[in-house]
């Protein structure tokens, strides 16, 4: 190899090195200059929430200013090809940093047996203690199995029964609702740091809920009962239950276009902490780009958050197989970008162990990596290496 050929390579990668230090300060200023006003306006819906869950609240605010972080689904537990090799992700392999936010979905832990259950917790425990570990954020998810019918968390015709209104006080399986909410309730307050803190949590359950495909969707319940269903989950974990390390996270889907729609079911700013989509289908879904409605809608989830002091974020997202090689920076970058918004993160879809083409994010080899990678140095995306310090003060 070339002298010369070797001296351009070493200068390349102190300059990639170089802009990420760059990277990462411009995220430490965004953080320190939040203003004292600021941090007092924005307070979380639970009065006693630990401290760290606090201070993540008040800093994903600062860097929402200016940044987005960037998540993926089951990043570390699973990716294209491979399961269970800790430190590993398919994020991590192309670009040398885990996702900023993490997602874990903890349908394991509701409607199957106490032997099941049990294994699922520990191993989502350890997830997500890795991931606070490394200064990392995790959202939890919840494909909550029907409680009182057949046919799984997709609602399933002459199987599936209208399970919210059974669920809700005064509904016939509500004290069964509770003994549910008691386990997961076990499970928040299991997860401990290094000081034994309690770890916070993004908790987004009953997402989606403006479609059909969930049996709490819309065609399922009225909007009086998924209020009332959101409530007295929230209000049960936070005040009976004494679980105080909860983001909590209202996302439909891209079903509506005005904010009377977004805010249809919307169970009240005392209930809710962080506001949200997920869009699959205005972002090249079946080939159909609509990014025009994917801006509109993505500020209109902005404009709500910022009037009423949540945090905003597009929940979900993602590119089946990433058909398109350049959708990171020409799709999702262009309509986070669009209008000057303040998006706590951004996360797309898992990838999928084995199936060929159930992925969102790159993986070595894939078309999309350098376009990924452009999306990584982008001064606007932080991963889980740009964040020091994320549950501190």
């Amino acid at each position: 190899m070339p002298f010369q050929f070797i001296l351009v390579q070493q200068y390349l990668f102190q300059m990639h090195i170089q802009f990420k230090i760059n990277k990462i300060a411009i995220a430490l200023a965004a953080l320190m200059t939040m203003s004292v006003t600021m941090a007092c306006a924005q307070k979380l819906i639970d009065p006693k929430a630990t401290k760290e869950t606090a201070a993540l609240y008040r800093n994903m605010h600062g860097l929402a200013k200016k940044h987005t972080l960037f998540g993926h689904q089951d990043a570390t537990d699973y990716g294209h090809g491979w399961r269970d090799e800790p430190g590993r992700s398919d994020v991590k392999s192309v670009v040398g940093s885990h996702p900023a936010v993490i997602g874990v979905d903890i349908a394991p832990l509701t409607g199957r047996s106490a032997e099941s259950i049990k294994k699922s917790e520990d191993r989502l425990r350890k997830l997500v203690t890795d991931t606070y570990a490394r200064g990392g954020i995790t959202t939890l998810s919840w494909h909550f199995s029907n409680p009182v019918s057949g046919g799984g968390f997709y609602w399933k015709d002459s199987v599936s029964l209208p399970a919210v209104k059974y669920i809700v006080p005064g509904g016939k399986n509500h004290e069964d609702y509770k003994v549910i909410l008691q386990g997961l309730a076990g499970w928040f307050k299991s997860l401990k740091g290094a000081e034994g803190e309690a770890i916070p949590l993004i908790f987004r359950p009953y997402h989606e809920f403006d479609g059909d495909w969930f049996w709490w969707g819309k065609a399922h319940c009225t909007p009086d009962e998924f209020k009332s269903l959101w409530q007295f989950t929230a209000g049960y974990l936070r005040d009976s239950l004494d679980v105080h390390n909860l983001i909590y996270s209202f996302s439909p889907d891209n079903k509506f276009n005005t904010v009377a729609e977004f805010t249809e079911r919307y169970p009240g700013n005392d209930w809710v902490d962080l506001v949200g989509m997920d869009n699959y289908g205005d972002m090249g879904r079946d080939g159909k780009y609509n990014l025009e409605q994917a801006i509109k809608k993505l500020k209109i989830v902005n404009d709500f958050a910022l009037e009423n002091k949540k945090l905003a974020a597009m929940t979900e997202t993602g590119l089946e197989s990433i058909v398109n090689p350049v959708w990171y920076t020409d799709v999702l970058l262009k309509v986070l970008q669009k209008n000057k918004l303040n998006l706590a993160y951004v996360l797309v879809w898992r990838n999928d162990t084995q199936s060929p083409t159930h992925y969102y994010a790159p993986f070595p080899g894939h078309p999309a990596v350098p376009d990924f990678k452009k999306f990584y140095d982008d001064k606007y995306t932080l991963f889980e290496g740009d964040l020091k310090n994320i549950y501190g003060k």
